[in-house]
């Protein structure tokens, strides 16, 4: 993934002599066919889709930003 590009190249510029290939303990636990048989939905997210976390998060956001508010108008 690119976060994992991110961090080797990183590892390798900061600290000189870094590991050749990076290595993973997810990938080192399961065989090859784990990862080939997986597949990733970004409509289903850990049983939320992505239209439910977002109405989440402008609930939550909009009831810190009343939070706000009321702290400002009456301390």
């Amino acid at each position: 993934s690119d976060y994992q590009q991110l961090s080797y190249n990183l590892n390798v510029n900061l600290c000189q002599g870094g590991p050749l290939k990076s290595r993973s303990l997810v990938k080192d636990s399961y065989t090859p066919d784990v990862f080939q048989k997986a597949t990733i939905d970004p409509r289903h997210w850990h049983g939320r889709t992505i239209n439910e976390l977002g109405r989440w998060f402008e609930k939550y956001f909009l009831a810190v930003n009343v939070q706000k508010a009321m702290k400002e108008k009456y301390g």
